[in-house]
């Protein structure tokens, strides 16, 4: 009969992870190994497993929404005598949007402007124009149906139930959100689609922007895309030779006075399960409680396609959103940017889920 193996007759005391509760005991009595069991804690904490402590509060935070959420179900929409008060809140709402919704791009005049340019940029900024247009007339037309079902002059639909439910909850209806996905409440969503508005309206009457933000786009992987056609077509070379390097800047935007040579620099992109050391050029542990953490402008520079990345870099997935998965129609991963690791290993990182998202639930 064999013999009962011993991991500690191999390596006592060895540390199983960097808190020091966790490590193969001594070589001792059966009842050695129970008092070390006993001393164990009854929940382990996220640093046993190569998380950080920041894991544990975004689990808590994701466990509160869900009750949070369960609790507002299980109320229902309130009982009688509510309906004036919730038609007249969602009235005050629907005429707030009307004066904040941005008016529709001007497509034709930005076309005509635009009309010696033949490059996949102005392809992609058109397609934009377009869908953001659609995503605006749906809205300005949703809301002012809506009016006119809470004053009486026209019967209100389900769909429109709904999107009375979600405005006087302060969520965005989900008829809305046809055009890009997002998570934010209506509070931020509002703001946030006057930004896009805004660069479109920019890129397209005085130029595409010295820093642009890929996360202002419907379909970012189409901005990407045009990019590579656009240094494949000055370089004569195929576009299916070509992939990104990424070069982290270290000014801001207002540092930056003029644009590429090839590619474009992209703003506004957000760090999960780590942080930018700025000085060590490189990732970093993030702060305690800092579950998002900004990223610096990297420039998204087409080159010959390289070899794999090497070590001390890690591949980072970008994301468009905080759903990672996505769905069937608009999967959330579009790229891997490589960056520094720094003090860490690229597993690391992947174990603890770092990424790059283009907007959060804020």
């Amino acid at each position: 009969m064999s013999e009962f193996f011993c991991p500690a007759a191999l390596a006592p005391k060895y540390m199983l992870s960097p808190l020091p509760t966790y490590y193969i005991p001594e070589e001792g009595s059966l009842q050695n190994y129970r008092n070390y069991v006993k001393d164990l804690p009854l929940s382990e904490p996220p640093e046993a497993f190569g998380q950080h402590m920041n894991a544990e509060i975004s689990s808590s935070m994701a466990d509160t929404d869900i009750l949070l959420q369960t609790m507002i179900e299980v109320g229902g929409g309130g009982g009688g005598g509510a309906g004036s008060n919730v038609g007249e809140a969602v009235m005050s709402t629907c005429n707030a949007l009307l004066e904040k919704l941005p008016e529709n791009v001007d497509w034709e005049e930005v076309r005509e402007r635009n009309e010696s340019d033949n490059s996949p940029l102005k392809v992609c900024l058109l397609q934009e124009i377009e869908r953001y247009n659609g995503l605006l007339s749906a809205v300005r037309s949703s809301v002012k149906t809506l009016q006119k079902g809470i004053q009486g002059f026209v019967v209100i639909s389900k769909e429109q139930e709904a999107v009375m439910s979600s405005l006087y909850a302060g969520a965005v209806p989900a008829s809305w959100l046809f055009a890009y996905p997002s998570l934010k409440p209506l509070s931020s969503w509002m703001p946030d689609l006057g930004d896009r508005i805004e660069q479109l309206n920019s890129w397209g009457f005085t130029g595409v922007p010295k820093v642009l933000w890929l996360g202002g786009m419907t379909y970012p992987t189409s901005l990407l895309t045009a990019l590579l056609q656009a240094s494949a077509r000055r370089n004569m070379v195929s576009v299916d030779t070509l992939n990104f390097d990424f070069i982290v800047q270290t000014q801001d935007e207002s540092g930056i006075t003029a644009l590429p040579k090839e590619g474009a620099y992209m703003k506004n992109m957000i760090l999960e399960g780590a942080k930018w050391d700025s000085g060590g050029g490189c990732l970093a542990d993030a702060d305690t409680m800092a579950l998002f953490n900004p990223m610096p402008i990297i420039h998204f520079k087409p080159v010959v396609r390289k070899k794999a990345a090497s070590d001390g870099i890690y591949s980072c997935p970008l994301y468009l959103y905080p759903i990672r998965t996505g769905s069937r129609e608009r999967p959330s991963f579009m790229i891997w940017v490589e960056l520094k690791s720094g003090n860490f290993t690229p597993d690391q990182w992947t174990k603890r889920g770092t990424a790059l998202l283009l907007s959060v639930a804020t």
